[in-house]
């Protein structure tokens, strides 16, 4: 082995390893597997999380929006992250969506209230309205960010 060094995120272990016998270089990128919780559906069936399905449902809310991939990786691994760390073997499908439109609005506020519109089963305009009235007393992304935190958080950079 030549090197070994957290990765970016700093979830992940990347070696820069040498092949004894040929000489060659190559990297490795070593990760734990970590179980992530069952979901409880609103039928009560339960079955394994799906990361692929939580990223198409938040890229259909962000569809033709201009949000960057990265922006859109970071929040589903924050949403993991919420999992993992509830501590619960199960976590309802409603908190999971909950956590989606937290993120969504951050996000976009289009695609939050996209999001919303299915989630909550809009029946008419006025529930629309009553959304982005809501949204709208919110503070906007912009100004989030220049309030200082008084919890440690993972975006904040060293």
């Amino acid at each position: 082995m030549i090197d070994s060094r957290l990765a970016e995120e700093g979830d992940a272990v990347r070696r820069r390893r040498e092949c004894s016998d040929c000489g060659e270089r190559f990297t490795t990128l070593e990760r734990a597997f970590l179980r992530m919780p069952q979901i409880i559906k609103s039928d009560e069936k339960r079955e394994p999380f799906n990361e692929q399905k939580l990223r198409a449902g938040i890229q259909r809310a962000l569809e033709k929006r201009p949000v960057d991939a990265e922006a859109v990786e970071s929040a589903i691994h924050r949403i993991q992250h919420k999992m993992l760390t509830s501590g619960n073997r199960e976590i309802d499908s409603r908190q999971i969506g909950e956590w989606v439109m937290q993120e969504l609005s951050e996000l976009d506020q289009v695609a939050f209230v996209r999001f919303a519109s299915v989630y909550r089963s809009f029946q008419d305009v006025d529930e629309f309205s009553e959304e982005i009235k809501r949204l709208q007393e919110q503070p906007n992304a912009a100004v989030k960010k220049k309030q200082m935190s008084l919890l440690p958080n993972n975006n904040d950079k060293k």
